[in-house]
């Protein structure tokens, strides 16, 4: 943990073989939101398609969901504050 920043978790993203779906609460919120249309493609904005491809492809261990999460689902959790490389 960091006490300097208020930072909570450092969460290291790793890379996997296969893509980790989103959950159906995840999608659900996505959709509400807008970041995602009704056939399930994500509009994340500022994200180009290459970025979203290498984002699907990696995944972190989730410290509040107490599981292994998508990268895309960190990053648009509302309990993440910020991505770092």
């Amino acid at each position: 943990m960091s006490e300097s920043t208020g930072t909570k978790y450092v969460v290291p993203v790793r890379q996997v073989e296969k893509t980790l779906k989103l959950s159906e609460e995840a999608k659900t919120e996505l959709r509400g939101i807008g970041m995602m249309d009704d056939k399930g493609k994500l509009k994340l904005k500022g994200v180009s398609p290459k970025m979203l491809k290498r984002m699907k492809l990696e995944a972190v261990d989730c410290p509040v969901l107490k599981t292994e999460v998508g990268f895309v689902q960190c990053y648009v959790c509302k309990n993440s504050n910020s991505k770092t490389s």
